[in-house]
């Protein structure tokens, strides 16, 4: 096995990306697999912008330096990500795929449940904060099983998948994994205790797997392609995870409960040297270091 690089800089990669001519189903013939897959431009621009938000209030709160600044780094990150996926919601728009109803409810959900409070007393605000941070040190966990299962996906290389999307998912996947123990170590570092973060792995787990059926079905119903009827379903979705087009919903489920061992540690799951050999050769990262 080989030996992890040393602490690494995390350096927000300022990419671009050209969707002229990208189909709504990416991947040939895999509406499912593809609409699956897009969900994450409907959910992410909103709750990464979120997570941007969340991390900027607990810069005050950190007395380690060399965390402050991975915070900072992840936040420079995450900022790009949103920006990244809103492109693609832009152009899936401008194609006729309206996506405003659960773009909606996103933001109701990101800004209003999960946003801020004002007029908390200073230790109840403290409390929300870092119950916020541990549903992102939740949501994170699943964000590097994701990106550690983009990196490792030749099935969709096989299947024509449209190489700009695989770029884009490759290289985001490669930054989630580059920076997948910031959330947990700022959640360490404000609350040691295991109960928050298992309370906070059994609201954002479920929750996650709602928003992703939900988003998929709207997908497929809304596809101007398909026509009226088009359905999704947990049978088709296990079924293109065993061709490799999707991840499996098992080892998703065996990585959640892996984040509930009490000797978990995020550097446990994926691999940051094969996610900077992606970043070293990413089409988008490589242009955007030019």
């Amino acid at each position: 096995m080989h030996a992890e690089p040393d602490r690494l800089v995390l350096q927000p990669r300022d990419v671009q990306f050209d969707w002229s001519g990208l189909p709504l189903r990416w991947i040939p013939g895999e509406p499912v697999a593809s609409h699956v897959i897009n969900v994450l431009h409907l959910l992410l621009p909103e709750g990464e912008r979120w997570f941007v938000q969340t991390f900027r209030q607990a810069l005050p709160l950190i007395r380690d330096e060399e965390l402050r600044e991975d915070v900072l780094g992840f936040i420079g990150q995450e900022a790009i990500h949103a920006e990244a996926h809103q492109g693609v919601l832009d152009y899936f728009t401008a194609q006729g795929l309206d996506p405003g109803p659960y773009v909606r409810h996103m933001e109701w959900l990101f800004r209003r449940i999960l946003g801020d409070r004002p007029g908390l007393s200073p230790t109840v605000a403290r409390r929300h904060l870092v119950e916020r941070i541990a549903i992102v040190a939740a949501i994170e966990h699943f964000t590097a099983f994701l990106g550690d299962w983009i990196l490792n996906a030749p099935d969709l290389d096989r299947a024509g998948a449209h190489p700009v999307m695989l770029d884009l998912l490759r290289w985001h996947g490669a930054e989630e994994v580059e920076h997948r123990s910031v959330a947990y170590d700022l959640l360490q570092h404000l609350d040691p205790g295991y109960p928050r973060r298992v309370r906070a792995m059994a609201v954002a787990g479920p929750v996650l797997v709602y928003l992703w059926a939900r988003g998929a079905r709207y997908l497929v119903s809304r596809d101007p392609e398909l026509g009226p009827g088009a359905r999704a379903s947990w049978r088709m979705v296990a079924a293109d995870g065993r061709r490799g087009l999707l991840p499996s919903p098992v080892r998703a489920l065996r990585s959640g409960l892996r984040y509930l061992r009490r000797d978990y540690h995020p550097t446990q799951e994926g691999s940051t040297r094969q996610a900077v050999a992606y970043l070293g050769s990413s089409p988008a990262a490589r242009a955007a270091a030019h």
